[in-house]
């Protein structure tokens, strides 16, 4: 059977993007990964309340809120000591797993010497990003690190963002990127109005992008460095 040119459907070419002017970024899978220390952490807490321990694929898609508002679902009137079991496990060693993700430095690099306002909102908790992001010298081109508990609220509330972007004196919009590697990154830059790009290969549950989809995807953070140096 031959088929006619006309018959094939046009490959979609990507949304195009313009220079932002400011871009927020995710931070864990996204910009690092230190994903072994939060599962190692989290299960932690959950052996010490004899509950089942999850597997790290099972951390990646159960791990999306902050500890704040995932813990008392999961531990019910417990949930204040399996938060200290959490935070004395992954403050010993978090430092120890600290990797940069490919790209992720000269992604930061390359758009702070453009003039760009670069911040990060995360869900992990404030003093603890603040924390690697010093410890890889990633702080210097960041305006500001807003983690779990800065805000009155944590992502995917649109409280970190407006904090996130106080320093600028931007409001959230579509020439604010909102980069992250999660739905729930993906749900908080619709809330605010600001440009959703995901990043990295997280895996997530079925449909969990249906209501919140991204304006493009990356493979990773040297793809969109790559695109950055080109607009």
């Amino acid at each position: 059977m031959t088929v006619a040119a006309s018959d094939i459907a046009p490959a979609v070419a990507p949304p195009p993007l313009t220079f932002p002017r400011a871009v927020l970024f995710d931070w864990d899978n996204t910009l690092v990964t230190n994903w072994r220390c939060v599962h190692a952490a989290t299960n932690a807490a959950l052996a010490a309340f004899g509950m089942p321990t999850w597997t790290l694929e099972e951390s990646y898609t159960r791990v999306r809120q902050s500890l704040r508002d995932a813990f008392p679902a999961l531990f019910g009137d417990g949930w204040e000591r399996a938060r200290d079991i959490f935070y004395a496990h992954f403050e010993a060693h978090h430092l120890e797993f600290l990797d940069p993700l490919a790209g992720a430095g000269p992604l930061l690099e390359a758009l702070a010497a453009r003039g760009v306002y670069v911040g990060v909102v995360s869900n992990k908790t404030g003093r603890f990003l603040r924390a690697e992001a010093q410890a890889l010298g990633w702080d210097r081109w960041c305006g500001a690190l807003v983690g779990a508990g800065d805000a009155v609220a944590d992502k995917p509330d649109p409280a970190p963002v407006h904090l996130a972007l106080e320093p600028a004196g931007i409001g959230p919009g579509p020439d604010v990127w909102f980069v992250g590697d999660a739905d729930i990154d993906m749900e908080c830059a619709h809330r605010t109005g600001c440009l959703p790009l995901m990043v990295g290969t997280t895996p997530h549950g079925a449909g969990a992008l249906a209501a919140f989809p991204p304006h493009r995807r990356f493979v990773g953070c040297d793809e969109l460095c790559t695109l950055v140096d080109g607009l």
